[in-house]
């Protein structure tokens, strides 16, 4: 009876453990992040004597709730730079952002280190402006997909550090753009 009774409260307490833990790995979350962005088809056609720069840097606020250490949704604003094309006098610029609702599913690999993907919707502006009246102007909306990959490093329980890759499809109509970038998450 002794033995069934210690064995029935060993269960019980590692159940609470288990459920305890849970508990600790669910919360609200936000975080702020830095990169590069790069957006692919703003250069691909570009004539002789046009210098183009697809590249630029950009930044992104996040926030989100963690379900479990498995599955979090997160809702977040994306900065992500401009491409600029000019030739002699003439120049156009194109700025992106977007506004993303994504659902990350995650991977624990050790205690403090996991990896996840994303994926999920975005509402993207890219505004075009130019020195030039021939060159057309104006913003262009797009809702469309994104997805991601990316890795992160609990420094503590409630600070962790990410890396990842995102990428927007078809932003403003015309242009892929990939987001690389390093941030850090507060949970609480």
């Amino acid at each position: 009876m002794k033995v069934q009774v210690a064995v029935l409260s060993l269960a019980a307490l590692a159940f609470a453990g288990s459920a305890l833990s849970q508990q600790k790995e669910s919360g609200i979350y936000i975080g702020g992040a830095l990169g590069q962005a790069e957006q692919s088809d703003q250069c691909s056609s570009t004539a002789p004597g046009v210098s183009c720069d697809n590249k630029d840097s950009a930044w992104k606020i996040f926030g989100g709730f963690q379900f479990s250490r498995y599955f979090a949704a997160e809702l977040g604003y994306a900065n992500l730079g401009e491409a600029s094309a000019s030739a002699g006098a003439v120049s156009a610029t194109d700025e992106a952002t977007a506004i993303e609702l994504v659902a990350l599913g995650m991977f624990p690999v050790v205690e403090r280190f996991s990896i996840f993907g994303k994926l999920g919707l975005y509402r993207g502006e890219l505004e075009r402006t130019s020195n030039n009246p021939l060159i057309a102007t104006g913003s262009n909306s797009q809702t469309d997909f994104t997805f991601g990959l990316g890795v992160r490093f609990d420094v503590t329980h409630n600070i962790g550090v990410r890396a990842e890759w995102q990428r927007y499809i078809d932003l403003g109509e015309i242009t892929d753009v990939d987001l690389f970038s390093i941030g850090v998450q507060f949970k609480f």
